[in-house]
């Protein structure tokens, strides 16, 4: 696989990749003798943009083996930035099926943890449908509410996930909270974890996804807001007009953490 390209947006190193890129480079990595310690996310415009507003959160981002393009935004605003198209929109739920349609054929456990109660177990009965050779390890739900690194639950939950020999654990907790989790107990988990998101909802059939042109038009944000107004209009309502406002700085040269991750970027590929 030829070596991955990055490119800053507000801070945040977004890998450029299509999908096919994304699916060898996670299994080839889950397939290895250290799959541990990394996690992957699915950035998007309320995520890049609360990393550019949270120092710490930019790190959790930029700590991740990998970061795609989920949101279609994304994929408008590199084209803005360097005049031309560089990357394909990698969204998390798809991802999720392609990567389960992977560690199918390659025999690669998978862990499913998140979602409110019985979602993900549900969830594991329509992968097991769909691909009858796939190795489900595990189906939790975990409580919800703030926990701390040495709740007695939560040692158990991860002593769980390790023992069950999964090799990729699909994290679903809601960003970004998922985020959080991932980079706090990466040293903790024997698995590559990835960040889904909403795809335990969507393909267990608890909550409807967004049709394919409201998608592409950049426009899933607006009925996921139908949906679930009163959960997501804050969200939408403040970090949408951000990033326009971030993304335009940016381009006029105005964004220091940009500028420097740009920098960064470069000195590591003339490296």
């Amino acid at each position: 696989m030829p070596e991955l390209v990055y490119l800053p947006i507000l801070g945040t190193r977004i890998a450029s990749v299509t999908y096919d890129e994304a699916v060898a480079f996670i299994l080839d990595r889950a397939a290895g003798e250290r799959p541990a310690h990394a996690y992957v996310c699915a950035a998007n415009v309320h995520t890049v943009s609360l990393a550019r507003r949270d120092a710490a959160f930019r790190e959790v981002l930029n700590g991740a083996l990998l970061a795609v393009p989920d949101g279609q935004p994304l994929v408008w605003a590199h084209r803005i930035l360097v005049g031309r198209r560089l990357m394909d929109r990698v969204y998390g739920p798809t991802l999720m099926l392609k990567l389960c349609e992977g560690a199918a054929a390659r025999g690669l456990p998978v862990y499913l943890y998140g979602g409110s109660g019985g979602v993900p177990e549900k969830l594991a009965q329509v992968l097991q449908q769909r691909w009858p050779e796939l190795k489900i390890a595990g189906a939790f739900a975990p409580p919800f509410g703030e926990r701390s690194a040495d709740d007695s639950g939560l040692r158990q939950e991860l002593e769980a996930i390790n023992s069950s020999g999964a090799r990729l654990l699909f994290v679903a907790l809601g960003a970004p909270k998922q985020e959080r989790f991932m980079h706090a107990h990466a040293s903790r988990i024997n698995a590559l974890q990835i960040g889904v998101g909403a795809a335990f909802d969507f393909h267990s059939g608890r909550m409807p996804q967004a049709p394919a042109w409201m998608q592409q038009a950049g426009l899933e944000w607006f009925f996921r807001f139908c949906v679930e107004p009163r959960r997501l209009w804050r969200r939408y309502l403040f970090y949408n007009p951000y990033f326009i406002l971030r993304l335009t700085l940016q381009r006029l040269g105005l964004d220091a953490p940009s500028r420097a991750l740009a920098h960064k970027l470069r000195v590591t590929s003339d490296e």
